[in-house]
């Protein structure tokens, strides 16, 4: 039942190619010392999903800044400029997706659902190559689901049965990512020996692996 691991051997998991769903909210909740894992282990072609691409010194936005990315899925990317950079010369490919839309494309993803409909983006560039359904005379998009090979979350607190807790807004995406990955690692800042079920946020049946994180 024991989840715990070292970083190494999370790391030791991972490899070029992959699609990575990262929690945080402007690095709020983003797992840094695994991203830092992958920036050192040089890992790249790779293709990261979240809410931002972060800035070009921390997180996400240094997989970005030191090109190991080959496709970025966020809803903005204003506060990394490195990311806006390299969309316009073609060296990345950037999906601009509306936030509530991403998160619904990655729930639907974890539940198994074939899609979400919603009616942002309709009648606007979002709407393009995208199918349309109308339902009780309204129209909507078809969003299809989001998993990736691999999801990366970010806690507060952890288990040996890598049940989970959140503190706060560093919660964000990050539930909802872990039960979207093939592979879940959790950086948790403080492992405790159990966790009473009522403040669970995670269960541990969404988790692969955890590592002991910084604060």
């Amino acid at each position: 039942m024991g989840k715990m691991v070292s970083v190494e051997q999370a790391l030791s998991k991972l490899d070029h190619g992959q699609s990575f769903l990262i929690g945080g909210f402007l690095n709020v909740g983003t797992p840094e010392m695994l991203v830092s894992g992958i920036l050192e282990k040089e890992l790249k072609d790779l293709e990261i999903i979240g809410n931002d691409s972060g800035f070009p010194d921390r997180g996400v936005g240094e997989l970005i800044a030191n090109k190991r990315v080959r496709k970025v899925v966020a809803t903005h990317i204003g506060t990394n400029p490195e990311t806006g950079k390299q969309m316009h010369s073609g060296e990345t490919e950037v999906v601009l997706v509306p936030q509530g839309t991403l998160a619904e494309q990655i729930r639907a993803g974890g539940a198994g659902l074939g899609g979400v409909l919603t009616a942002t983006g309709i009648g606007t560039v979002v709407e393009k190559d995208k199918q349309v359904i109308e339902v009780d005379g309204k129209k909507f998009l078809l969003e299809k689901p989001i998993t990736a090979d691999v999801a990366l979350i970010k806690a507060y607190k952890a288990d040996k049965y890598g049940n989970l807790v959140y503190r706060k807004a560093a919660r964000n995406f990050n539930p909802i990512m872990a039960t979207a990955g093939k592979l879940v690692i959790a950086e948790a800042e403080e492992i405790v020996e159990a966790i009473d079920p009522d403040e669970v946020m995670t269960p541990g049946v969404f988790v692969d692996m955890v590592v002991r994180g910084e604060e």
